[in-house]
């Protein structure tokens, strides 16, 4: 008999603010499914209805990850789109994520939230260079590293930006802060100083992917 102790699982949830979407989805789907039982016609209603629902599950999944090591880590699962740098001696690091990527963002760094400002605009393709002009969510950190901003930025599909916390807020590193329905982009403002530790093209993971270059 062996000894050994698994190691527990990582727990998955729903994120939160999904319920506007999924709830009304997941109950024309159980009820289509219900009715095929009375007329097989309502499976042309239920097969879709089900599979749809079943894509919004995965979509919306929040699994428990343990946070990575470094100064900064990465705010969202995806791929890095660019790496720029800023005239104020910042660099961006932009985030793409894809309809399949987990949509809940992390902070990158532990502190205090200073701010949260919603900023109107367009909803043009997040890997669009004039996707700077999209709706988005401003968020700026007071930290060890100083003021840290990141940006949550809505694309062609992702139509909301939800936050989960307001200014003064507490964060520890790799805390849920905020989801961005059907995926986008997030930017990460590296201070002035601090060297990337990703190029175009590195896959991220929010709360695990060390940005900052040690």
């Amino acid at each position: 008999m062996s000894n050994e102790i698994e190691s527990p699982r990582p727990r998955v949830r729903l994120a939160r603010g999904v319920s506007p979407w999924l709830a009304p989805t997941a109950a024309a789907a159980a009820v289509t499914a219900a009715l095929t039982a009375r007329s097989p016609k309502w499976a042309l209603a239920a097969v879709p209805l089900t599979a749809l629902t079943g894509g919004m599950l995965w979509f919306f999944r929040d699994p428990d990850r343990s946070p990575g090591v470094g100064r900064l880590l990465s705010p969202a699962d995806g791929v890095v789109q660019s790496v720029d740098p800023w005239d104020d001696g910042r660099t961006r690091v932009a985030i793409f994520m894809s309809p399949l990527n987990v949509h809940v963002n992390r902070a990158p760094v532990a502190g205090t939230v200073v701010s949260v400002e919603h900023v109107a605009g367009g909803f043009v393709p997040a890997f669009n260079k004039d996707s700077d002009k999209n709706e988005r969510v401003v968020w700026r950190f007071d930290t060890a590293l100083g003021d840290i901003e990141m940006v949550q930025i809505a694309g062609a599909v992702a139509r909301r930006i939800v936050p989960y916390l307001q200014a003064g807020a507490k964060v520890a590193q790799g805390d849920r802060v905020g989801l961005i329905r059907l995926g986008s982009r997030v930017d990460l403002y590296l201070p002035e100083g601090v060297e990337p530790a990703v190029t175009v093209g590195d896959r991220t993971v929010a709360g695990v992917t060390r940005i900052d270059r040690a």
